[in-house]
C-alpha cells in the first residue's frame, strides 16, 4: 500500500513540475520583451586603458581636451608623465 503512495506522490510532483514548465514557456513566449538600456559610449583611461564612463570617472582638461580616468592615481601619473 505504501508503494502505490510513493508513486502517486511522484507522478503528482513530476505532472506539476512539466505544467509548471509548459506555463512559463508559455508565458516567456506571450509577454513582451523587455528592452535593454540605452547603450553608453565609454572611454579609455589613458594611464591603465581600462574602459570607465565618462559621467563617473576622473578627469583632467577641458572641452576636445579632456580626458577621463579610472581613478585618481592614474590622473596623477598622467600629470607626472613628461611631455612628448
Amino acid at each position: 500500500m505504501t508503494g502505490w503512495i510513493i508513486r502517486l506522490l511522484l507522478l503528482y510532483f513530476i505532472i506539476r513540475a512539466v505544467s509548471r514548465l509548459v506555463r512559463g514557456i508559455a508565458e516567456g513566449m506571450r509577454s513582451p520583451q523587455v528592452e535593454s538600456p540605452a547603450a553608453v559610449p565609454l572611454a579609455r583611461d589613458p594611464v591603465c586603458g581600462t574602459f570607465v564612463v565618462p559621467s563617473q570617472a576622473v578627469t583632467a582638461g577641458t572641452g576636445a581636451e579632456t580626458r577621463f580616468f579610472c581613478s585618481e592615481k592614474c590622473r596623477r601619473a598622467y600629470e607626472m608623465k613628461p611631455a612628448p
